[in-house]
């Protein structure tokens, strides 16, 4: 095959998923609001439940991982706990379900769902080394 041959192919995939990135991303970008207003009010500080649920909000909210440090700076200011936030962050950046149906098109759902179930499990387990890490510092 040609470089001419597979940046034409290249431009047909991308020209077939843009719509429904786009789509995704703006129905995210409408959601993230109303989640993030209950989000101070579900997270009890527990070693369990936080990181659990802080997994489950970041996968749903889904976004670009520089934002998620904001988000999570303002977070932290309300009073959720730094082990709920660092599995948010980490699901927020590997997860994402809402790019789930695209990432079964073109990848197939074995892939899309061992991906994000290990990235799922692996976001709690990281946080809650992570913020035990920090704690004996």
């Amino acid at each position: 095959m040609s470089v001419k041959e597979s940046l034409s192919s290249v431009w047909r995939v991308a020209l077939t998923a843009l719509p429904m990135i786009v789509g995704i991303l703006l129905l995210v970008s409408l959601l993230n609001p109303v989640f993030q207003k209950y989000y101070p009010s579900v997270f009890s500080g527990s070693y369990f439940w936080d990181p659990l649920l802080g997994a489950l909000a970041g996968s749903i909210a889904f976004g670009i991982p520089v934002t998620s440090y904001i988000v999570g700076g303002e977070l932290l200011q309300k009073g959720v706990s730094l082990v709920a936030i660092t599995a948010f962050i980490l699901a927020w950046a590997t997860v994402g379900l809402a790019m789930l149906p695209i990432e079964i098109n073109f990848f197939g759902k074995k892939f899309a769902f061992l991906r994000n179930g290990l990235n799922f499990i692996n976001s709690i387990i990281i946080a809650v080394l992570t913020v035990m890490i920090l704690n004996l510092l």
